[in-house]
């Protein structure tokens, strides 16, 4: 064991313990009981510097922790493979024990890219698509929708973005649009928008479809993130409100650092997040 590994695990098992979760008699009786609440999963986009099968010997080593929800990227189920390639691959996740809850973050940003987007959605079985369209393919996404009865979730993505950097620019383009045109709000990049990211997450209401959790340093700077529990983000508040307006899908971490290295990072995050829930209940 390292000392990075030593100091996040030692760490994250501290913060745990401190919201709450050494109170619980087993893991096994505390991830049962979250998943009555909120269910908490994996964005594999924090795997992204490895291939499909050590990227699931990886998850594998979260699974104690109640990881079972995955939101795939295409590194992991690429968009060029056959439907026999990806049917092999959806497979390799479910015999691992992981259940795909979304796919993306997938660009709609070009009218070429859109139903091959809704193909490749298919052929994965994603419950939901991840994914950044622009204000003009997404009338066209939203026809998609209704074809391929495949719901999609916009993603925020920050002061970067030129049309939808908060969870509020993509309620302005949806909100007369199919219900399932919903959105996926991440927190970090919400943040950095200036917004109340508990106060979105309300307003958000039933078109919130899947969510992208991180921890940041700095409310303003995108390089600052932390492993979950070290930074600024509330995340006691956001799993209240998610809780209190009956969110069903997935909470999923987006690890974005430490990319050559990042299962000590995460596991700290989990810690941290199982531990504000079970604290939450206690």
């Amino acid at each position: 064991m390292n000392r990075r590994t030593f100091l996040t695990t030692t760490a994250g098992a501290s913060l745990a313990a401190a919201s709450g979760a050494a109170q619980s008699p087993s893991m096994n009786q505390t991830v049962a009981s979250h998943n009555t609440s909120l269910s908490l999963g994996v964005a594999t986009y924090s795997l992204r510097d490895f291939y499909r099968h050590k990227a699931l010997l990886m998850l594998k080593e979260l699974q104690p922790m109640g990881v079972v929800n995955v939101n795939v990227k295409d590194f992991h189920l690429p968009m060029t493979d056959s439907p026999n390639q990806l049917k092999f691959g959806v497979k390799a996740f479910s015999d691992a024990g992981f259940k795909i809850v979304a796919g993306g973050n997938v660009s709609m940003q070009k009218e070429e890219q859109l139903r091959p987007a809704f193909e490749y959605a298919r052929n994965c079985g994603f419950p939901v698509i991840v994914c950044i369209p622009t204000p003009d393919t997404l009338p066209k996404v939203e026809e998609l929708v209704k074809e391929f009865n495949i719901p999609v979730a916009i993603h925020n993505h920050g002061p970067e973005e030129k049309n939808f950097q908060s969870p509020y620019d993509v309620l302005k383009a949806i909100q007369k649009r199919d219900p399932r045109v919903g959105m996926c709000i991440d927190v970090g990049h919400t943040t950095r928008t200036g917004v109340d990211v508990v106060q979105a997450i309300a307003d958000a209401g039933p078109r919130l479809l899947n969510m992208h959790v991180k921890d940041l340093a700095n409310n303003k700077d995108r390089d600052s993130q932390v492993e979950c529990g070290r930074g600024i983000m509330p995340f006691r508040a956001i799993f209240a409100q998610l809780i209190k307006q009956g969110y069903k899908g997935s909470v999923d971490l987006e690890y974005e650092i430490h990319a050559e290295d990042p299962l000590p990072g995460m596991r700290e995050s989990f810690a941290y997040m199982r531990g504000v829930l079970d604290g939450m209940k206690s």
